[in-house]
Order: C-alpha cells, then sequence, then structure tokens
C-alpha cells in the first residue's frame, strides 16, 4: 500500500502547548521505519500549513483561537480531498481538532466517488460540542458536531459540503461526555459504545457490528485516534487524560481487527503532546498500533524496555 504521512501540527484547539510536537514525535519514533518494514511504499508529505488567518468573531467569548483553528479547517480539508485521491493517508496530530478539516475533505472524497464515508471514533470524548455550547472554548471538543453537520457553526466554520451521515460514526472508548454534548448526541444516530460497554460485551463485539455495516454499504471508513483512547498508564503524552481507558490488549485488537477487515482507507493519530511525555514511550506505542492496523501480527511486535 502507499502510505502517505501528512503532520498537521496543530496546537490551537486545545488548552496546552506542546500538540504542534506531534507529528515530530511520531517520525522521530519511526513511524516510517515502521510501515516500509510491513512492505508500504511511504511518501512522507511533510507537514501541512494553515491557511491565511482573518479575523472572525463569535458572541460566545469562551471560545479560543478561533481564527487559527479555521485556517487550519481550511488547509486539512483541502489536504484531505488531495491525498484520497490514491493511496493511503495518514494524518499526524496535532489536536483533535484537525479532525473537523481532515473528515470533511475525505467526505467531499468519498461523495465524488458515490460511496458513503464511515468514521471511527476511538476517544475519551465525544468531541460533540458546537461553537454555541462549549463552555472550555477549546474548539478540539467539536469536531464531531461541524463534520456531521449539527447547527451552532454557521457564519463561523466553512460551510460543510459533504456532511458525514451521523449514523455512520461509530464511537469506542467514550468516558467523559459534558451534559450539552450528551443532550445533543442522543438526538442524532451516532453510535456511543462507553467504557461499560466495552467491559459488558468487548471490543470484538462492538466493532464487528460496526464494520459489518461499513462492508455492506460499500463504504468508505476512516480511523480516528486519540491518545485519550488509552489508558494513561501506558500512554501519558496527552493532555486530556481520563483514567480507565483502553487497555494495550485492547487496542492492538482492534487495529489488527481493521487491518484483517480491509476497510480502512484513510487514519489519523491525534493529541499526542510528547512535552507530557516519558522517554516517547506513548510515541512508540502509537507507532505500535498504526503498525498492527497496517498489518504486523501479535507475534512480530518489537520488545522495548523504558527502565
Amino acid at each position: 500500500m502507499h502510505c502517505k504521512l501528512i503532520g498537521a501540527p496543530v496546537q490551537d484547539g486545545t488548552g496546552r502547548m506542546g500538540c504542534e510536537m506531534g507529528p515530530s514525535a511520531f517520525r522521530a519514533a519511526g513511524l516510517s521505519q515502521a510501515l516500509e518494514e510491513l512492505g508500504h511504499t511511504v511518501t512522507d508529505l511533510g507537514n501541512v500549513e494553515p491557511a491565511p488567518k482573518r479575523a472572525l468573531t463569535h458572541y460566545n467569548p469562551a471560545l479560543k483561537n478561533l481564527s487559527e483553528i479555521v485556517a487550519w479547517i481550511e488547509a486539512l480539508d483541502k489536504a484531505a480531498y488531495d491525498s484520497s485521491v490514491d493511496g493511503f493517508p495518514i494524518f499526524l496530530g496535532g489536536d483533535h481538532a484537525l479532525a473537523a478539516g481532515t473528515v470533511c475533505g475525505l467526505s467531499r472524497r468519498a461523495k465524488e466517488l458515490g460511496r458513503p464515508l464511515f468514521v471511527l471514533w476511538l476517544d475519551a470524548h465525544t468531541d460533540f460540542h458546537t461553537l454555541e455550547t462549549t463552555a472550555s472554548g477549546n474548539l478540539h471538543g467539536t469536531p464531531v458536531a461541524y463534520y456531521t453537520g449539527q447547527k451552532g457553526f454557521e457564519g463561523t466554520f466553512p460551510e460543510v459540503l459533504a456532511p458525514v451521515d451521523p449514523a455512520n460514526v461509530c464511537m469506542i472508548g467514550i468516558r467523559s461526555v459534558d451534559p450539552a454534548e450528551r443532550a445533543a448526541i442522543s438526538k442524532t444516530e451516532v453510535t456511543v459504545n462507553d467504557m461499560r460497554m466495552i467491559d459488558e460485551h468487548g471490543v470484538v463485539a462492538l466493532l464487528n457490528r460496526f464494520l459489518k455495516r461499513v462492508k455492506e454499504a460499500n463504504g468508505l471508513l476512516h480511523v480516528s485516534l486519540d491518545v485519550d483512547f488509552l489508558d494513561p498508564n501506558i500512554a501519558p503524552a496527552v493532555g486530556t487524560t481520563v483514567p480507565g481507558g483502553a487497555t494495550f490488549r485492547e487496542a492492538h485488537l482492534i487495529m489488527e481487527m481493521l487491518h484483517d477487515s480491509e476497510l480502512v482507507t484513510s487514519f489519523e493519530a491525534v493529541e499526542l503532546n510528547p512535552f507530557l511525555d516519558e522517554r516517547g514511550r506513548t510515541a512508540f506505542l502509537m507507532v505500535d498500533l498504526i503498525a498492527s492496523l497496517m498489518g504486523r501480527s501479535v507475534m512480530d511486535r518489537p520488545t522495548r524496555s523504558f527502565a
């Protein structure tokens, strides 16, 4: 497979510095080499630059870096659309606000191909706030509401030309949802699998159910993996740690199942903040997970010591 690495050094959507170093951390942790060892061709397209920034205002005074995020959305929408014409784009973040651009670009491409886009959202959070409902003002909490065409972005964020059907979004690992998000998402057909669902049913049943739908619809599948999907004990390099996340084994199982399905057409890894890491521990883990998605089996994982 032709893998295209695209850096998205976005940190304006979160409340702390450091995510802009994420793409460099993925590269330093050997992502290209890991993919090449699996037989893939790798092209590193470098880092996306934001579009020209323009002055924007909104009546919600809590919003942070609104102009910067809109500039990133415009640039990443184009980058995702252009890179998805052939090959397998892998976006390296950067905070999760980047998905407002990447998913919109991928959805435009899917619409042109006459196929529905599905999104597997592996995250501790639903990211279903709008510009009107967010109290923190951190815009990495808004991409899913935006790319599924919810109201609350009109006249500020770019128009969503090909909204993703909320019924085509499956979330796994959810364990931190604000009341406004809970109320909004309950009115949609988004599938929300929280950690209790994983505890009760296991990831295999939950993921297989979703993959069956993707296959039956002849859909394109985008996977969005947030570091905070993982338990902070194994992945500390994220500014939004929530206890009780996915284990090492659960995460690798999901990636291997996705590889076996042969349905995934694009991927993004987000919220890696190497400033908060422990000797590259989280970056190496994320690279290992991407390698599992791309074909590395349980028998071939490297042994690493962080002692």
